[in-house]
């Protein structure tokens, strides 16, 4: 008999006695966050806002409902990102990216599992019925299906869902960064030691885009500015990319496959949109604002947009040592 999953976009179940993973009737939670990384960068007590910037949350009340199952699997993969934490950079890199896509996307999950209730919520007090389209729908649930091979026969077969880039990062001091976009599943990560991005469901189409780019950065620990200026990179190429992730999915034998499907040119359509400075450097203005840059500074009259990451005349790659920006 063909394996069948829990789907909670199918009705839009967002309710706290099932767990969010397998459905399961539960009283038990798990956080959102794991516990060793509030704990360990003291962020717990802060405030993180959704997307309509009315509402906020502490990150340590931010929890999911969850089985015993499901907080065990996530337990155990906690103490193997943990382990790899501990080995810097060579140990996050030596992790299959299926871990990565697993632990980032319960975070993701978890912000976007309260982006749902409180739009529920809102619309409800208004008087309004919740719904998403038709395309969104498909998104998420396909996206929770690839989250449940932690503790499902889901497997992975072919061209992988996802954009995973890891690489060295510097920071002076024990800093933790991150950026999520939960509606378009981006995640950027970064500690002194390591950095990585993920795009989890553009089916590998992103880092292909910025092959070139990521080929100049082997071998390179990135300044904290140039970590910034890639993950706007990518996330302004997801916020370009014209076509929808398609999925070879199978469901046989008791179990799951998943294919990516390549995401290729149809007739004159281009895969990606123009891409606009001023937007971009808006964007990139957004996530450089801790050093004092504007927009203003990195469009400049008659002068190549600024970048800290390739020469705008060269391209060569700009050598981490050589900004003089404090990291």
């Amino acid at each position: 008999m063909p394996l069948s999953l829990y789907n909670p976009f199918d009705d839009l179940i967002f309710d706290e006695h099932f767990c969010f993973l397998s459905g399961a009737l539960t009283t038990e939670k798990m956080p959102v966050f794991p516990q060793w990384l509030m704990d360990k960068f003291k962020f717990g007590d802060e405030r993180i806002e959704m997307m309509d910037k009315q509402k906020t949350y502490v990150y340590a009340d931010l929890e999911l409902p969850c089985s015993p199952e499901v907080k065990n699997a996530f337990d155990a993969l906690d103490e193997k990102i943990q382990a790899a934490y501990k080995k810097d950079y060579e140990g996050m890199a030596a992790l299959d990216e299926l871990l990565i896509f697993q632990w980032t996307g319960r975070m993701l999950y978890g912000l976007l599992y309260y982006e749902m209730r409180y739009e529920r919520d809102r619309l409800l007090r208004q008087g309004e019925e919740f719904a998403l389209s038709t395309q969104l729908k498909q998104r998420f649930g396909n996206f929770h299906l690839m989250l449940q091979s932690i503790v499902e026969s889901v497997s992975f077969v072919g061209r992988k869902p996802w954009s995973i880039v890891v690489f060295p990062l510097k920071y002076s001091a024990d800093i933790f960064s991150y950026r999520d976009d939960a509606i378009n599943l981006l995640f950027s990560f970064g500690v002194n030691g390591f950095g990585f991005v993920a795009c989890l469901q553009d089916n590998g189409i992103i880092a292909e885009k910025q092959k070139e780019l990521l080929e100049k950065m082997k071998g390179q620990v990135l300044h904290p500015i140039q970590f910034e200026e890639l993950y706007a990179r990518f996330h302004y190429s997801d916020y370009i990319l014209q076509y929808n992730p398609e999925y070879k999915i199978e469901r046989k034998d008791n179990a799951i496959t998943i294919e990516a499907i390549p995401i290729e040119k149809k007739g004159s359509k281009p895969i990606f949109g123009f891409w606009d400075e001023d937007i971009f450097a808006q964007l990139l203005a957004n996530y450089w604002s801790v050093y004092g840059i504007e927009r203003e500074d990195i469009l400049q009259f008659q002068k190549p947009p600024l970048s800290f990451l390739e020469n705008p005349y060269s391209k060569d790659f700009i050598k981490p040592e050589a900004i003089d920006l404090p990291f």
